[in-house]
């Protein structure tokens, strides 16, 4: 069993789904961006470093988390990364390995793009990283990963940054043998799962596993 003490769970600002609560990891810590303060209150969640300029945090949600012992960083409104990423590096300089992101898939469709991108930089590359967007699952790939879902379940195969080459994947319907995903092709989008565990593999580059959380045929 992984150590939890080097899983860091990383709440985001938007609507808590409490759903999420059952597929967190137990004992982690929490670092919470901004607004992601109250999300995380909602979820149950003790938060353990609350970052970002605060400017949609609510005060009652600050000051509870502060007075529990939380360590609170505050930036500035006028800086040069957004909350979520101030998160993702507070947790990566608290030496996590494996990271899960819990968001919100509505709200502005320009953070929820910077947001996926940002998940697959290469100063995260050593981090396993997962994140979960309301019924959505993210899962980062930059070597190989081994997935659980549902037969029938589907599962779309996103590059991040550019090509990435030597795609092999085992468990899907529609099987990559060594190939290249090209940035902008929507080659590895719907695909299936054929069992309970698929394999996702790559030689070089980032893909964003994403299960969308329906099944093939669904809406």
């Amino acid at each position: 069993m992984q150590d939890q003490r080097r899983t860091i769970i990383v709440v985001s600002a938007g609507l808590a789904d409490i759903s999420a609560r059952a597929h967190l990891p137990q004992g982690a810590r929490v670092v919470a961006a901004d607004g992601g303060v109250d999300t995380a209150l909602e979820l149950g969640l003790e938060v353990t470093v609350a970052v970002g300029d605060f400017d949609s945090v609510t005060s009652g949600g600050l000051a509870a988390v502060e007075a529990a012992g939380a360590r609170v960083e505050r930036h500035p409104p006028e800086k040069d990364a957004t909350d979520l990423e101030l998160a993702l590096d507070t947790a990566r300089n608290l030496g996590a390995e494996r990271i899960v992101v819990v968001g919100d898939p509505g709200g502005r469709l320009d953070h929820l793009l910077a947001g996926l991108l940002l998940l697959g930089a290469r100063r995260y590359g050593a981090i396993e990283i997962d994140a979960l967007l309301g019924p959505a699952t993210v899962h980062i790939v930059s070597t190989e990963r081994t997935l659980s879902g549902e037969p029938g379940e589907l599962i779309s195969l996103v590059p991040l940054h550019g090509p990435v080459v030597g795609v092999v994947t085992e468990g899907l319907r529609y099987p990559l043998n060594g190939e290249t995903l090209g940035a902008g092709s929507s080659r590895g989008v719907s695909n299936v799962f054929t069992g309970p565990v698929a394999r996702v593999a790559v030689a070089a580059g980032v893909l964003a596993a994403v299960r969308p959380g329906t099944a093939e045929g669904s809406p």
